[in-house]
């Protein structure tokens, strides 16, 4: 009698949990988009809700700056990175599951050994290197360091171990070769992961500053997230409402992005659960 009261309020205690990481996640979302549609004559920090609701402040981000090239831009590194990331990843992932070829273990170990450097500590010789290739403030010279993940090589990877080896044997026997084993039997079976795959990668071009601030010197190849940083410069009033529309407007195409493959997000996360 006394398991029942005790395991009711273990299940309170776990969703009051749940609810209050939800509130810490999404709520500095929720004022972000709740100041970027308060009007032009409200207090930003006077109350939670916006007295009258509009949407002019998007307005006049699209005129402050020229939010659709950056956005063009953006989309064509994220495109590149989210296309090279699916295929060498599935590449390089096949290759380290398959046994059968010498120096696999020291490649694998290799790969590995760079997760533990942060970019940090390599960007100034990529630079270096981006410069030599003669890509400095080219959309090019933004994509290439990110062509591909080791991190997603991993998941890759983990997914095609999971992969059943009678599965693999039978279709040998049924004459399959490499190739079509790789794009008809393993491909299809780790969907989910190449969704991981998918979503992280253009996730990691569409967020990231810091790599396109050191290639990047013309505005006109800027990318959203560095276009961002004039916002403010942009508006004579600094005004928060016109900040948190942008931050906005580059917020929501990875919200739809991962709304669109959550199913095989969540099932990918599974299956390219890195196995060292």
């Amino acid at each position: 009698m006394r398991a029942a009261p005790r395991a009711r309020l273990g299940l309170a205690a776990r969703y009051a949990s749940l609810v209050l990481m939800l509130v810490v996640m999404l709520g500095p979302i929720a004022w972000q988009f709740l100041t970027s549609i308060r009007g032009r004559t409200e207090n930003v920090y006077d109350g939670v809700l916006p007295e009258r609701p509009t949407l002019d402040n998007y307005v006049l981000v699209a005129e402050s700056f020229p939010l659709l090239q950056y956005v063009g831009n953006t989309l064509i590194v994220a495109v590149l990175a989210v296309t090279s990331n699916m295929l060498f990843a599935a590449m390089g992932g096949y290759a380290l599951s398959r046994a059968g070829w010498k120096g696999r273990t020291s490649v694998f170990t290799v790969l590995v050994a760079t997760l533990m450097f942060p970019f940090e500590s390599v960007m100034i010789s990529m630079f270096l290197t981006v410069r030599e290739m003669g890509l400095v403030d080219t959309l090019i010279g933004v994509w290439l360091p990110g062509a591909v993940s080791v991190l997603n090589i991993m998941v890759m990877r983990s997914a095609f171990l999971a992969v059943p080896r009678e599965v693999e044997e039978s279709a040998v026997l049924d004459g399959a070769g490499e190739w079509t084993r790789f794009t008809r039997l393993f491909l299809p079976a780790a969907k989910g992961a190449l969704a991981v795959v998918c979503i992280t990668s253009f996730i990691g071009a569409w967020d990231d500053f810091l790599w396109p601030l050191l290639v990047l010197t013309d505005s006109d190849h800027y990318t959203l997230q560095l276009g961002l940083k004039t916002l403010a410069g942009a508006t004579t009033t600094n005004d928060q409402r016109i900040i948190a529309a942008g931050a906005m407007a580059a917020l929501l195409p990875m919200m739809l992005l991962f709304f669109a493959l959550q199913r095989f997000f969540f099932k990918g996360v599974g299956e390219g659960a890195v196995k060292i």
